[in-house]
């Protein structure tokens, strides 16, 4: 998967927790990645827009 392009950002209440933390990029048309800050080359998760949303939806309102 060409990542090249890809935004990666972190959470605004990572900050705390010692760089234990996983980076998002929205920016690419019809994908989400993860990855994990501490090993960036360790492998990425790609999620539908959708299914970023529900699953950002359900950690807000539980």
């Amino acid at each position: 998967m060409d990542l090249t392009g890809a935004r990666w950002r972190t959470s605004t209440r990572s900050g705390a927790n010692n760089g234990a933390c996983v980076e998002v990029a929205d920016n690419l048309p019809g994908r989400v990645l993860v990855r994990d800050t501490k090993d960036r080359d360790g492998g990425t998760l790609t999620f539908t827009p959708a299914t970023w949303r529900t699953f950002v939806s359900g950690l807000r309102h539980p």
